[in-house]
């Protein structure tokens, strides 16, 4: 029998080994962390100039000359279609031309971030005078900055990552596993209602809708990372961890909108468990569901996928291949 790598390497050389790996994985993630928090600025983020099309025209190219790649502008004939689109979730905001000037109509509940930059934008364009300011879809009053959002949402990503981790290491039939997957999932969705919505009330759409919407996420999350372990064993645990949290978690964009990150990684993060259940929970908290379709199919994928490979996975303590057949023959009977 082969002894072990710790056994056989030298107890200094392993602890060398160890402090280099720890730093280069360190190397790696601060970058992925700071990076896009440090880098914020609008990427082609799309709003609407609304009014006569003579004005709105003027307007649009006032803005595109401005902030040259900054804004995806569409015009609009009024106010009215440029409330719809804002609820549909379509654009982030738009300029109104009207009688008495311009106004910024927002919608502070898809991003307070985004409100607040446009809103200095808007005061830029007319001048330092003042530009009205209408949140047509607010954010819910007691988190009017969308903190409580962000904070709130994230821990579920980090007990999806340890119960998926923990099912996989723990529970050794495939049955269970599943089981245990979607119990977590219905159980996380009721208590995520209960906290986000019911006891510290940063969100205030439908409780089902919401609810439905975590468990969803949940369940995704969780499943990414039982998939792989149930699959690869420790190495898919890691690789599931990388998906969900220590990648997915700096580019979801969850506290403030993927087209503010530097690009393609915004929009990376949106096919990723965390940004596509951040803008799911946003749809279904703030907007009726509007502009949840996207995200709700990525995560529906990613919990399909990683409940199949813990169906056709290997049970947790069992080895791919055993040099004894009767040990063999043994394992499987226990099993």
């Amino acid at each position: 029998m082969s002894a072990s790598p710790s056994r056989s390497r030298p107890p200094l050389q392993l602890a060398l080994l160890i402090a280099v790996l720890a730093v280069a994985m360190q190397a790696l993630l601060v970058p992925l962390f700071a990076a896009p928090a440090a880098n914020l600025a609008p990427r082609d983020l799309p709003i609407a100039v609304a009014g006569p099309a003579a004005v709105a025209g003027d307007l649009a190219g006032r803005l595109t000359a401005a902030r040259p790649g900054a804004f995806a502008v569409t015009n609009l004939p009024d106010a009215e279609a440029a409330d719809r689109a804002l609820r549909d979730r379509e654009v982030y905001a738009a300029f109104v031309v009207g009688p008495d000037g311009v106004a910024l109509h927002t919608a502070p509940a898809a991003s307070p971030t985004v409100a607040a930059l446009l809103a200095e934008a808007a005061g830029q364009l007319s001048a330092g005078r003042p530009v009205p300011v209408v949140p047509v879809v607010p954010a819910d009053p007691d988190d009017p900055r969308g903190a409580g959002f962000a904070a709130g949402f994230l821990p579920f990503a980090m007990t999806s990552l340890l119960a998926g981790a923990l099912l996989t290491v723990l529970v050794r039939r495939r049955a269970a596993r599943l089981v245990g997957l979607a119990a977590y999932a219905v159980l996380a969705g009721v208590a995520g209602v209960v906290v986000l919505h019911d006891w510290l009330g940063v969100i205030g759409g439908s409780r089902l809708a919401e609810g439905s919407v975590i468990g969803l996420f949940a369940l995704a999350a969780a499943a990414t990372v039982a998939g792989p372990g149930a699959v690869l064993g420790r190495p898919g645990i890691g690789l599931g961890a990388l998906l969900v949290f220590l990648v997915g978690n700096p580019l979801s964009a969850v506290s403030a909108a993927p087209e503010l990150l530097p690009q393609p990684w915004g929009e990376v993060g949106q096919w990723l468990p965390v940004g596509a259940g951040g803008s799911a929970l946003r749809s279904a908290a703030f907007f009726d569901g509007a502009g949840a379709g996207r995200a709700v199919a990525i995560l529906a994928g990613y919990a399909v996928v990683g409940l199949l490979l813990v169906l056709f996975g290997r049970r947790a303590g069992a080895t791919p291949a055993v040099d004894n057949p009767a040990v063999a023959e043994r394992s499987e009977v226990v099993a």
